[in-house]
């Protein structure tokens, strides 16, 4: 990323809440400017999902524009700033929950939901698990969560951890999957010869790896999202 700067002191932190939560851009007089910040995000989040994050720079998204870097530090002040912004339009709205769903459905919905939308945009992992200030598309992810939980004995704290624990899961798995791709099925057929050799040493491995070779792609989503779901009714049924 050569000499971009990444830090994330007060000043540079209060430009990523001004630029997240900035609302509409107030009229001014003179020149329209060339160039708008949602348009630099655009460009930005079509390098990263044609080349990767690597690929995004500060030039690499002025290039795209026809522009120089100088020129967008106008609109975005550096590399902090527009990972913020391109994080928080990674993901999309949250779908609206259907009407009348119970709140293990419903909450079981959101994480599919994340989960699909992250692992179109695997980049997006990445900067979800850096320590930041969450903009208005992701926080409206969080509201959506949140009004799943709603009507449980729970406090606000333990609905948070609930999300967070759901988070954590779902990106843990788009790490390991990319698009098309089971990650379970594809460690078990490596392992497999090794397994196979070396059975007496390695029994459980043997039985746990030959099991997740022939299951469906998304079982560890639905197994791991069912288990905290599972726990969060439990403990909701326990506070009565």
């Amino acid at each position: 990323m050569g000499a971009e700067r990444r830090d994330t002191g007060a000043k540079g932190g209060d430009d990523v809440v001004a630029l997240l939560w900035r609302g509409a851009t107030p009229v001014r007089r003179g020149p329209r400017p060339r160039f708008s910040i949602d348009g630099i995000v655009t460009a930005a989040t079509t390098i990263a999902d044609a080349r990767g994050l690597d690929a995004v720079t500060m030039q690499s998204v002025a290039e795209s524009l026809g522009t120089t870097k100088m020129a967008l530090y106008r609109y975005v002040p550096g590399r902090v700033e527009l990972d913020a912004l391109m994080l928080d339009t990674a993901l999309g709205t949250p779908p609206p929950a259907a009407a009348g769903s119970p709140w293990h459905v419903a909450l079981t919905d959101w994480a599919r939901s994340v989960h699909a939308r992250a692992l179109a945009r695997p980049w997006s992992v990445e900067l979800a698990q850096r320590p930041h200030v969450p903009g208005p598309v992701e926080l409206a992810w969080f509201e959506s969560g949140l009004a799943a939980l709603a009507g449980l004995p729970l406090t606000g704290a333990e609905k948070l951890d609930t999300l967070a624990l759901l988070v954590g899961h779902v990106m843990s798995l788009v790490r390991q999957q990319p698009a098309g791709a089971s990650p379970e099925a594809d460690l078990a057929a490596r392992l497999a010869p090794v397994l196979a050799e070396r059975a007496g040493e390695y029994p459980h491995s043997l039985a746990a790896f030959t099991g997740a070779s022939s299951g469906a792609r998304d079982d560890a989503l639905r197994f791991g999202v069912a288990r905290v779901v599972a726990g969060v009714a439990a403990l909701a049924d326990e506070r009565g």
